[in-house]
């Protein structure tokens, strides 16, 4: 029988709205639901707090956040790496868009006008070590 979300060993991989949570709570750490919302506010889009904090409880069942509630402010905190959940985004992008292939992601974005002269040099020094 299939477990539910909530009690699989892997969290679900996050939606557009849940991701944006998240990268909030990996810059910041742990934060109230509050500052949440007041930072996506500000950073991304208007959100009502009571949406903020409904989805923030979701992401608690579905193993994205853990929720301290020890005192009467919950303090969130993200329960998934960043690093592990950037790279299956990545993976999946890589998968959806390019056939698999991560040469063909790495020429779109070499031929992306959006890389700054200090990305592309990154770009170039990261080519370099691969090379090495």
């Amino acid at each position: 029988m299939k477990k539910p979300k909530s009690q699989s060993n892997e969290p679900s991989e996050p939606t557009k709205s849940e991701l944006e949570i998240l990268q909030v709570l990996w810059e910041f750490g742990p934060s109230t639901a509050r500052f949440v919302n007041d930072h996506l506010n500000k950073e991304k889009r208007q959100v009502i707090y009571m949406s903020t904090l409904k989805l923030m409880q979701i992401m608690v069942e579905k193993g994205l956040l853990k929720k301290d509630g020890s005192q009467m402010t919950h303090i969130y905190q993200a329960a998934v790496e960043e690093n592990k959940t950037k790279s299956l985004l990545l993976d999946r992008v890589v998968d959806n868009l390019f056939n698999g292939s991560a040469s063909s992601l790495m020429m779109q974005l070499a031929g992306n006008k959006k890389l700054s002269p200090k990305e592309m040099e990154e770009f170039k020094e990261l080519i370099k070590k691969l090379d090495n």
